[in-house]
């Protein structure tokens, strides 16, 4: 399979054309058939796959692992260029997800509801785990015993009392099967990467993990670069993910540079960084 990351926070080290943003947007090749994993928050996703040769109006499924706009901010551009993909996500959340400092300052952070309303047809909301492609399966419904992410405490839903904390029961865990081996796209890993991992292994006990791919959270604010948790806890989780069977883990936009050094000093050579542009053969 091929992962082509189409956007994301950092610049591409090869072409300086390529867009970076904050958000995340990735292409799967697999088995002959073709995968979108969320669509970043704008149209840079399109404009970058162009340049990467990428054909958006071949894809013949999406996915949006959460229901946030730096994820989910391209929809409506991928809908002018697609007719027909079906994008698969989680339950929609209890309110309006939005983020909140200190309690003064609120930004709504969620999808476009009059698109989703113009689309409604395109959208299947996963209930339980569906393969919605030969070897892709999503996976809803993480739940799991590891403590979620730190960086989860300014993320709300606004509801019709106020606000409450997200409970990211709309996110969802993407697996990839490929000659009896699993790769994991984990969009943001609100649900905390080792829930995801885990649901992953209780779904597919047994099967080989290749690779963890995608955001683990672990940057404080946004798109600031503090790290959430406390260095040591960093650590502890890249041995854990190790410890889980994890072959190597490709990581980046919401898990932070110095999240990422930290979790280099743990995991070595089998956590490497993704870039606008990367593209991994697994």
């Amino acid at each position: 399979m091929r992962i082509t990351t189409l956007v994301e926070n950092r610049p591409s080290p090869d072409d300086p054309a390529l867009e970076a943003e904050w958000g995340l947007s990735q292409h799967v090749e697999i088995g002959g058939r073709r995968l979108l994993l969320d669509m970043g928050a704008s149209d840079a996703f399109a404009r970058n796959a162009d340049r990467l040769g990428i054909d958006i109006a071949l894809v013949d499924a999406a996915v949006l692992s959460h229901h946030h706009a730096d994820h989910g901010g391209g929809l409506r551009r991928f809908f002018e260029l697609n007719d027909h993909a079906p994008v698969y996500l989680g339950p929609p959340p209890a309110g309006e997800p939005t983020g909140r400092l200190f309690g003064l300052v609120s930004k709504r952070i969620g999808l476009d509801s009059r698109l989703m309303d113009e689309h409604a047809t395109r959208f299947k909301v996963v209930q339980d785990r569906t393969e919605i492609l030969p070897g892709v399966f999503v996976l809803p419904n993480i739940g799991g015993h590891h403590p979620r992410p730190s960086g989860n405490r300014v993320l709300f839903v606004r509801t019709g009392k106020g606000y409450v904390p997200d409970d990211f029961r709309h996110e969802v865990v993407v697996a990839l099967m490929e000659r009896d081996e699993l790769a994991v796209l984990t969009g943001c890993s609100h649900s905390g990467v080792l829930n995801m991992v885990e649901k992953v292994r209780q779904e597919f006990p047994g099967v080989p993990i290749r690779a963890v791919v995608g955001g683990f959270h672990l940057v404080a604010l946004p798109p600031f670069n503090r790290m959430s948790d406390r260095e040591s806890d960093v650590a502890a989780l890249g041995r854990k993910i190790l410890d889980l069977g994890v072959e190597t883990a490709w990581t980046g936009h919401c898990t932070g540079d110095k999240a990422f050094a930290v979790l280099h000093s743990a995991m070595g050579a089998r956590v490497k960084e993704l870039r606008t542009g990367s593209r991994l053969e697994l």
